[in-house]
């Protein structure tokens, strides 16, 4: 099969939109120069990416078989990909404004343990994305037969998102990573500021806290307006074995989770959202998502209770209580932050002494105080429960983070030690599984618990993962054997 016919003058498009400005910067003092020749230029690239896109088109096929997808592309150099259904984690179908306009979406395919998107299928027709996502679904849950001859899973809403709700996202879905952009404006705005007023101090002391607030707020509205358009008219469904989910405003994602290859549920609640007492829900698989490396939003935003129901449903974890690392990890953040308070202190100091630029040095003397608060809301916010089936852990302030991690998903466990945690009997203990980041960050981890603890809960996960793993293969089995028994009588003579 291929592409959808529309797709030559939209890719073409797309092409021209790329690069025609790059062009025109480039040819920016040759004889092109002016409107003429930069008119004359995407002209010209338009006709050259449009000869490209209908080759392009002729040489693109692909083909759907009972057990794999089947792709060659290729215009120059032909490329054959042969993707297993069963190794295919995720279907998602994404539709921009101009994609629904021309009636044309795009199909992403996610496999387990992939870095990024393993196949894309850009403007097939709507019709043929939803066959192809339903298609992929029904061969992977072994149906046989046609698609047409099939039986439509029932579904079942799970979540939709309410307009109070999706304005709460805008407000607490604010990244807090994005206010890092201070630290690049303010800078370059600060030196103006003080040549703007006779006095430097009312400059830097006054006016650059103001345009600090300025900088934070308009950051704050971007990203909640990000976080409103990306999630409009959220919905989430339960179809057999997968969750099924629809989001986006300007551009609309349509995709899949399988249950069954959920590795981790994560509830983020942030300082804003525990405060009116709202949280999300992220399933994580071992696929790759778009845009969230892996991991893909459940619940946007909702009331905690119905979170923490919905998350149940999918993993049957227990009611949580968390076990709080010993009280001298809160004395290490006490002295880890005083210190960072000192050297702050001393550095804006040497500034203000050895300088020409004056301003009030000591407001900096506020984060001594402040030192031992933030210690203590890290520590408050840490903790581990080990259930019969899962561990639960928690980290964060700013963004606080449960992670339920089925034993049956871990696919190691270690206890780590640096210099520092070795002076007061402490350890970190991982537990990686096939959809986190792996042991060099953002894995499922118990931070700064008690040394001979953490070795403890290492062997205990470890040896639940075995047991887990046995019940696991006896379920399977049992369901075998009844599947086998149910099936359909030998007719008699």
């Amino acid at each position: 099969m291929k592409l959808d016919p529309l797709s030559i003058p939209y890719r073409t498009g797309e092409s021209v939109l790329r690069l025609a400005w790059v062009l025109v910067f480039v040819f920016i003092g040759s004889p092109f120069e002016g409107v003429a020749g930069a008119a004359l230029l995407v002209v010209a690239w338009f006709v050259v990416a449009l000869g490209y896109q209908v080759v392009y088109y002729q040489r693109f096929e692909y083909e759907l078989t009972g057990d794999s997808l089947d792709i060659a592309s290729g215009v120059v150099s032909r490329r054959n990909r042969e993707i297993p259904v069963g190794r295919i984690q995720n279907v998602d179908i994404s539709r921009n404004v101009v994609q629904r306009l021309l009636g044309l979406s795009e199909i992403n395919l996610e496999t387990a343990g992939g870095s990024s998107t393993e196949a894309s299928l850009k403007c097939v027709s709507e019709a043929e994305a939803e066959r192809l996502q339903a298609e992929i679904g029904r061969l992977k849950r072994g149906e046989e037969g046609s698609l047409e001859e099939a039986t439509a899973p029932e579904s079942r809403e799970l979540f939709e998102i309410t307009t109070k709700e999706l304005v709460l996202l805008g407000v607490v879905g604010i990244d807090l990573r994005l206010l890092s952009i201070v630290t690049v404006v303010l800078p370059v705005v600060a030196p103006s500021l003080r040549e703007r007023f006779a006095d430097p101090l009312v400059g830097l002391a006054v006016t650059a806290p103001l345009a600090a607030l300025l900088i934070v707020a308009a950051v704050a509205a971007i990203s909640g307006a990000l976080a409103v358009t990306n999630y409009y008219g959220f919905r989430l469904s339960r179809r057999s074995d997968e969750l099924h989910y629809e989001r986006g405003l300007l551009q609309r994602f349509s995709g899949t989770i399988p249950l069954e290859k959920v590795q981790t549920l994560s509830i983020s609640e942030n300082v804003i959202a525990r405060r009116l007492g709202y949280a999300s829900l992220a399933v994580e698989t071992a696929g790759y998502a778009p845009g969230d490396a892996g991991s893909q939003s459940a619940i946007p935003l909702a009331e905690r209770d119905r979170v923490f129901d919905l998350a149940g449903s999918v993993e049957a974890f227990d009611d949580v209580s968390f076990e709080r690392p010993p009280k001298r990890a809160r004395q290490r953040y006490v002295v880890r932050y005083g210190a960072v308070a000192v050297l702050a202190v001393a550095a804006v100091f040497a500034v203000n002494r050895f300088t020409a630029l004056p301003f009030a040095w000591y407001w900096t003397g506020v984060l001594l105080p402040v030192a031992p608060v933030a210690a203590h809301l890290k520590w408050v916010n840490l903790g581990y429960d080990v259930q019969s089936e899962y561990v639960v852990l928690r980290e964060g302030f700013w963004t606080r983070t449960i992670t339920v991690v089925p034993y049956y998903r871990v696919q190691n466990v270690v206890d780590s030690r640096t210099v520092f945690q070795r002076r007061r009997r402490l350890a970190t203990l991982v537990v990686d599984t096939a959809g986190s980041s792996g042991l060099t960050g953002g894995q499922p981890r118990a931070l700064d618990i008690d040394a001979d603890v953490a070795a403890e809960l290492r062997e205990e996960v470890a040896d639940r993962l075995q047991e887990s793993l046995v019940r696991r293969r006896r379920q399977r089995r049992r369901e075998r054997i009844r599947s086998i028994e149910s099936g359909p009588a030998e007719p008699t003579a």
